[in-house]
């Protein structure tokens, strides 16, 4: 709970000082788009935090984002209808995903390897399938780009609730309950803080790992459709390309420890807000852009430093706690 509060004051600080910067940063338009690309990079925090959460790490995210990205209008121009594309679509994610989570728990592989070979593969593979040719909708399929490009109004405001943030907060109410209140969500932590321990204490740790690296393909798979609807056109060799590192990013600020065994949703969700912010205020402030990733690397940084005092804090206050409980 602390470092959710601590990056949400982060986000209403950066908020803030880029809207008395630039007050443009604050029309209804900017905040729109803001809020739309937030909702798409938060979905794919929100599948890397289970990840991490279980000890593991997915370097994979961009490169599925890419692959289901551009399969959706790659099936659709090939004459398959709209419901067998999307279930194609979500049964490549769920595949790769299932692939990750037997690697790492069956074969013992580390989770670094096996989704950095996954990064390299599945770009690949896509690259190849489409000819390395840019895929795009045109002018049809309307309807279904709106799912990621529609808006819903609010009153006579000119500022509209865009579509993926309201696909957001179903996938944030849904995760938050499995990852907090179900046997899933506790096993999952248990996990993270010592797999082994958790083994012996019988806990079925190969089914739960698999179900977070399935769960993050998932959302990684269903991000990249997303991206694809909004851009209406994709790039095989760029679709996706570096989307893991705002997942990862998104998922640590938000409070997901990298040695695993804790996180938050709302948290991540909050993250990757930051994130985009901070990407926005660098193009309204006229910062060059060449610094987006130096940013992102420093803030990265940042929250890792954080992460490793608070949890030297924690431990210390613990070890008093206990110190004076025996003294007593």
């Amino acid at each position: 709970m602390i470092k959710v509060v601590g990056i949400f004051g982060l986000l209403l600080f950066v908020f803030v000082a880029t809207a008395i910067a630039d007050p443009k940063f604050v029309t209804g338009y900017n905040l729109q788009n803001l809020l739309r690309w937030t909702s798409l990079f938060a979905i794919l925090g929100i599948g890397a935090s289970f990840v991490i959460v279980s000890g593991g790490i997915d370097l994979s995210i961009g490169s599925v984002v890419g692959l289901t990205g551009c399969l959706v209008p790659l099936l659709l121009s090939k004459g398959m209808s709209v419901g067998g594309t999307l279930l194609a679509v979500t049964g490549v994610a769920l595949a790769v995903g299932l692939i990750h989570g037997l690697l790492v728990t069956k074969l013992r592989l580390q989770p670094f390897v096996v989704t950095l070979c996954g990064l390299l593969f599945y770009r690949g593979l896509i690259r190849y399938i489409s000819g390395d040719q840019v895929q795009g909708f045109g002018s049809e399929y309307r309807g279904l780009r709106s799912l990621a490009t529609g808006s819903v109004p609010i009153g006579f405001s000119e500022f509209q609730i865009p579509a993926p943030f309201i696909i957001l907060v179903v996938i944030t109410v849904v995760a938050a309950v499995l990852l907090n209140r179900t046997v899933f969500g506790r096993y999952l932590k248990a996990i993270g803080r010592n797999e082994q321990a958790a083994r012996y204490s019988g806990l079925p740790t190969d089914r739960v790992v698999i179900g977070a690296y399935v769960l993050c393909s998932l959302l990684a798979g269903l991000g990249g459709v997303l991206f694809a609807f909004d851009m209406n056109s994709v790039q095989p060799s760029g679709h996706g390309s570096f989307y893991e590192l705002y997942a990862i990013a998104a998922a640590v600020l938000g409070g997901c420890s990298l040695r695993g065994g804790e996180g938050s949703i709302i948290g991540v969700v909050i993250g990757a807000a930051v994130l985009r912010v901070l990407y926005n205020a660098i193009n309204v402030l006229g910062i060059p852009t060449q610094l987006e990733f130096a940013v992102i690397g420093i803030v990265i940084l940042a929250g890792v430093i954080v992460d490793e005092l608070v949890r030297r804090w924690v431990t210390r206050r613990r070890l008093l706690r206990q110190a004076r409980g025996a003294r007593r």
